[in-house]
């Protein structure tokens, strides 16, 4: 059977755009539980568009189903998430001229640091996942 994840970035969008605490990321992804989710994705980007880090330290405390924090391989994020150990990471690219992440990890250019970042979470006990372009380069990569 598939697991149903909900990723509530855009929840923290409208937020932002808004300029105000409401609609709240974090009520929402209780409510996705609620209906029966099997888990709760959220992209913290560098540039802090949606998701903030309150945000990602409430749903890593307060959900009930596994929370899966889809983050760069930036310092500041990978140390946030060595803090929390969240029970999975997605690494994703970040691009900031892209309005929402729109292709995979570039390996060929950044597959040491994906590799010393995914052994520093999975000595936390964090399971990683990488956010790849699905051509045979990357995969034999992996």
């Amino acid at each position: 059977m598939a697991n149903f994840y909900v990723n509530i970035d855009h929840v923290a969008t409208v937020r932002q755009a808004r300029g105000t605490s409401y609609p709240c990321p974090v009520k929402m992804a209780l409510m996705a539980e609620a209906a029966g989710v099997h888990g709760i994705t959220a992209h913290l980007r560098e540039d802090r568009r949606h998701v903030q880090d309150d945000d990602i330290r409430r749903l890593a405390a307060e959900c009930g189903t596994p929370f899966n924090f889809e983050m760069s391989i930036a310092e500041e994020i990978v140390q946030l998430a060595e803090e929390l150990s969240p029970p999975q990471v997605t690494l994703v690219p970040e691009r900031r001229e892209e309005l929402t992440t729109e292709g995979g990890l570039d390996l060929s250019g950044s597959e040491e640091r994906v590799r010393e970042v995914t052994a520093r979470l999975q000595a936390r006990g964090t399971a990683v996942s990488l956010f790849i372009n699905a051509d045979t380069a990357s995969i034999d990569r992996t």
